[in-house]
């Protein structure tokens, strides 16, 4: 296989909460033949002012994206919600500005890691294992913005040791939706309450999904409850066992 240049981008939460899902992903990347690069001076990709009304400020950071990504490598990161902003809403900000051939650029080479590795990589097998019954939870961001389903299945069901049971209403939202967690805080609760009791149903050990926002949310309401499902992301699944 060819070697592949991939530049990564590691949103805020993942950076300053999950580090170490994002040196898993670099793990398993580099495990799969790409060369990784991290460029240290990225930061936001603006998605949370642009949800909160602020587009002035979002152009602004969203800016910044595109110089810090002005590059013909992919460009790889751990969560489809970031993934699907920048190809879903950079137009609202950037089309037929200065930046639109930039930020056409961006959105051509910008993957979700499980995206990535099966539909640009063609891996479906990393040589993982992880013992124990899982669960998938699929973000919004995933299903209905970039529309993956099958991709982190797929990797999934390769996971030695690992046994996937679909949970009831796995496609319905977990109540975190960023600042909608914090604006309706009951409904919130209520989704989550849903969508871990279905998790639980299942008997699975872990939760898994591509989005660390949704874990970080769900996480919270486990914890609460006492439950001993065990909230993951995929790239820390799939770096487990090797």
């Amino acid at each position: 296989m060819d070697i592949m240049n991939v530049q990564l981008f590691i949103p805020c939460f993942v950076d300053q909460i999950y580090p170490d899902t994002a040196f898993n992903m670099v793990k398993v990347l580099e495990k799969a033949g790409c060369t990784v690069d991290y460029n240290p001076d990225q930061t936001c990709c603006g998605q949370p002012a642009f949800n909160a009304g602020y587009w002035d400020e979002a152009k602004a950071v969203g800016q910044k994206f595109l110089k810090d990504f002005r590059t013909y490598d992919y460009i790889v990161a751990p969560s489809a919600s970031c993934t699907g902003f920048v190809r879903n809403y950079y137009g609202k900000l950037f089309d037929n500005s200065a930046l639109h051939n930039d930020m056409k650029l961006a959105q051509k080479n910008l993957f979700e890691f499980t995206e990535f590795l099966v539909k640009v990589l063609h891996v479906d097998d990393v040589g993982a294992t992880l013992n124990g019954v899982a669960t998938y939870h699929d973000s919004c961001a995933g299903l209905r913005e970039i529309r993956i389903k099958s991709e982190p299945r797929q990797l999934l069901q390769h996971v030695k040791g690992l046994e996937l049971r679909e949970m009831e209403d796995t496609d319905t939202c977990c109540g975190f939706g960023g600042t909608f967690a914090v604006k309706y805080e009951p409904i919130s609760t209520g989704m989550a309450d849903q969508k871990i009791n279905n998790a639980v149903n299942t008997e699975a050990d872990y939760l898994i999904s591509t989005d660390l926002s949704c874990l970080m949310h769900l996480d919270g309401y486990i914890q609460k409850r006492g439950l001993k499902i065990k909230p993951m992301h995929i790239a820390d699944v799939l770096a487990s066992g090797w």
